[in-house]
């Protein structure tokens, strides 16, 4: 059965002053906001399709006629008052072009907008206006998640461990990676996910060396480490969680050492993560732990990045982040250990910062073995 509770509203209407406030003291009167996961935050809207101008007093919203409908109810929820054109491309580009009639000093989202589409904004939509590049006006915003967001990340997180939980059995039955991947995605789709967040990865034995292993059609065998890392999705929030298990006792003492060593490195980074940190210190906190095994080398990646409508997105926690944590971040924390002659180990949780420390949101269990 599903196991996605009912959940807190999330108060889209207010990001848009937020946002105001934000342009405001980066000199803009207009910003162009491409990036559609930037629109889905600011007005509720889940389509394909989308340009949003943010100005001083009001926005303007365009999409094409496959979203007509759509497009009025999300608004409408979210209870976003933005002034909707829909219909072809020219149209939507006169409405914008009304909209931020006036305006002297307009934003585009410099990460998302191409040179070719920076061009023809600047000579074909806004030729009087100075067109300015933004980083990260929106994204910064998303940093903290509220009430609601939590609420969906939780849910997320909950049928994650619900789905690794139900179907560990399988692998007493020897399945090759690819088989196990499916029927986990498939029992997070069973239990309300609406998707699953990334491709799941199952990384049997040396393929687990490998940090971004696909699943394959190698048959999994007993004795071997199993690196599991995955995720779902509830109303566009992404949950993410790794676990590393054995069918039987590792067949080889180092295995088991690996294991350790990880586990012990994970529990420091999380016991590192509290607001006023800068996430540079929980990425040491987990070398320094892994230096101790002699296995810092084998850490070949960042230790965590934030979660939310995007499966990676801002804070990053890795050694050149400088990042400072503060309540209400959402983050991954996942070092790892990679040997190719053994294979590999990564053990990940999804946390959320508070002022004394953080909350895991992924409570799956981290023991190794699988009887």
């Amino acid at each position: 059965m599903p196991v996605v509770p009912t959940l807190a509203p999330m108060d889209v209407a207010g990001r848009l002053p937020r946002l105001r406030r934000a342009m405001s003291e980066a000199g803009l009167e207009g910003l162009v906001v491409t990036n559609l996961t930037n629109i889905r935050y600011l007005t509720g809207f889940t389509g394909s399709a989308a340009l949003l101008l943010v100005t001083d007093e009001g926005c303007v919203f365009t999409t094409d006629g496959r979203y007509l409908t759509q497009s009025q109810q999300q608004l409408a929820e979210a209870g976003v008052g933005a002034q909707p054109a829909v219909g072809r491309l020219e149209l939507q580009q006169q409405a914008i072009v009304n909209g931020a009639a006036g305006l002297e000093h307009i934003g585009l989202e410099a990460g998302n907008v191409t040179w070719a589409q920076q061009r023809e904004f600047d000579t074909e939509w806004f030729p009087a206006a100075e067109l300015v590049a933004t980083e990260d006006l929106v994204e910064d915003l998303r940093l903290v998640k509220d009430a609601g967001e939590l609420a969906r990340i939780e849910a997320a997180a909950a049928i994650a461990d619900e789905a690794l939980a139900g179907v560990l059995p399988m692998l007493r039955d020897g399945p090759t990676e690819s088989e196990f991947g499916l029927a986990l995605d498939f029992a997070m789709r069973r239990l309300g996910a609406s998707d699953v967040s990334f491709e799941t990865i199952v990384a049997a034995g040396p393929n687990g060396a490998k940090p971004h292993a696909r699943p394959s059609p190698r048959a999994i065998s007993d004795g071997e480490l199993i690196v599991l890392d995955f995720g779902a999705l509830v109303d566009g929030y992404h949950s993410d969680m790794t676990r590393t298990v054995c069918v039987g006792e590792p067949r080889d003492p180092v295995l088991g050492r690996m294991v350790e060593a990880v586990i012990a490195s994970q529990a420091a980074g999380v016991a590192a993560v509290k607001a006023g940190v800068v996430a540079s210190d929980v990425d040491k906190a987990c070398r320094d732990v892994l230096r101790g095994y002699g296995w810092e080398e084998a850490f070949l990646h960042g230790t965590g990045h934030g979660v939310g409508l995007d499966i990676h997105e801002a804070p990053s926690v890795s050694s050149v982040s400088v990042a400072t944590l503060a309540p209400g971040h959402v983050l991954t924390v996942e070092p790892g250990v990679y040997l190719p002659d053994h294979g590999g180990v990564r053990i990940e949780d999804t946390v959320v910062v508070t002022d004394t420390g953080c909350l895991p949101l992924t409570h799956a269990p981290k023991d190794l073995i699988v009887a």
